[in-house]
């Protein structure tokens, strides 16, 4: 067959353009992937720039690629690129937390906190706080991770009690009842000890600011495997949003997919809630962002909600940082400013059989 033989085929108004067709939409997922990298890169640079003290992009430049010890320098690198790094990491993981979540339960307004990640982590904080002592943020991290984990795998164990394993409405279930009785813990416990209360309330907001740059570092290889997980997850996320049944079908060992995706949001978004405190409304909001740009396709949904994710988290932050300088309104009641009259939003335009 000929060149010529070939583009007149390829133009025969007979043959379907499918083909055309997906590689267009796989090109515009990868521009939405693209775009909003570009959109991280500059939100970073405007985290670095944006402050009490304004620093402009040529000086953020210097003070990272060739610092001479000035003020501009030590501001940029001791105390914005570790809140900067922080923020990136952790809007990853929580924006990947969410779009499994959703994935997971079916569920449009479930996010990562509804497994009990939050409310585990605040009980562990808090006996933390109370028991022994623990006052920095750098201490609190380990009882939070570990909280969150061990909430986690109470709620995996409850909603696979039953004879056809996890699913998404026992999981749903169990997470309400462990949230609710590791609330009512927290209160008691908080309410008991005025210091203990002081403490809890700097963590329990949730915010980027006073991290200690140790604290990225502490989280990064946890969210790293929980990425790693969460893109094997992606294929079999795909083939149960066909069905259960039709899964099986296809070959897919679901609770195997389940559990993987499980282990993925706990890592992620436990790592994220022990660095920064309960973050609200980003897990919930952004994947609903990134799936009216790339669609249902968990292959280009997660990047895409990790990204958005590490985006909307900046934004936010250097917006608490703007509106009330020099002070700063930090980022968790930022973000539920933001996220609360997008959350009735959703609710009003979806039908409660889709709940």
């Amino acid at each position: 067959m000929t060149a010529g033989t070939v583009e007149t085929t390829r133009g025969h108004p007979d043959v379907p353009p499918t083909r055309n067709a997906f590689g267009a939409l796989r090109h515009r997922r990868l521009l939405v992937v693209v775009a909003l990298f570009a959109l991280l890169v500059l939100a970073a640079l405007a985290s670095l720039a944006v402050g009490a003290k304004p620093i402009p992009i040529d000086g953020v430049w210097d003070a990272i690629f060739s610092p001479t010890g000035t003020e501009d320098d030590i501001v940029v690198r001791s105390l914005r690129t570790p809140r900067t790094v922080l923020g990136i990491i952790v809007g990853l993981a929580l924006g990947v937390a969410g779009a499994l979540m959703q994935g997971h339960t079916r569920n449009p307004l479930a996010e990562p906190g509804l497994l009990g990640v939050n409310a585990g982590a605040a009980f562990l904080v808090v006996v933390g706080i109370y028991g022994l002592g623990v006052t920095s943020p750098l201490g609190y991290v380990w009882f939070a991770f570990a909280g969150a984990f061990g909430a986690s795998v109470l709620v995996f164990a409850l909603g696979s009690a039953g004879r056809g394993g996890p699913t998404p409405v026992t999981l749903a279930l169990a997470g309400i009842a462990v949230t609710y009785l590791l609330s009512a813990l927290t209160s008691a416990l908080v309410l008991s000890d005025t210091q203990t209360l002081d403490a809890y309330r700097f963590w329990a907001v949730g915010a980027l600011a006073g991290r200690d740059a140790a604290i990225a570092g502490q989280i990064a290889p946890f969210v790293v495997v929980g990425l790693l997980l969460a893109a094997v997850n992606a294929p079999g996320l795909n083939l149960l949003a066909l069905g259960e049944d039709v899964a099986r079908g296809l070959g897919q060992h679901v609770q195997l997919t389940r559990w993987t995706g499980l282990i993925a949001i706990t890592l992620l978004a436990g790592a994220a809630t022990a660095a920064c405190g309960p973050i609200s409304f980003l897990g919930l909001v952004v994947p609903h962002v990134a799936r009216y740009f790339t669609g249902p396709d968990h292959r280009w949904l997660l990047p895409a909600s990790g990204l958005a994710g590490g985006v909307v988290l900046l934004a936010a932050d250097v917006i608490g940082r703007a509106v009330v300088r020099p002070g700063e309104l930090q980022v968790g009641i930022v973000l539920a400013l933001v996220g609360a009259p997008f959350f009735v939003a959703l609710v009003r335009r979806t039908k409660l059989a889709q709940l």
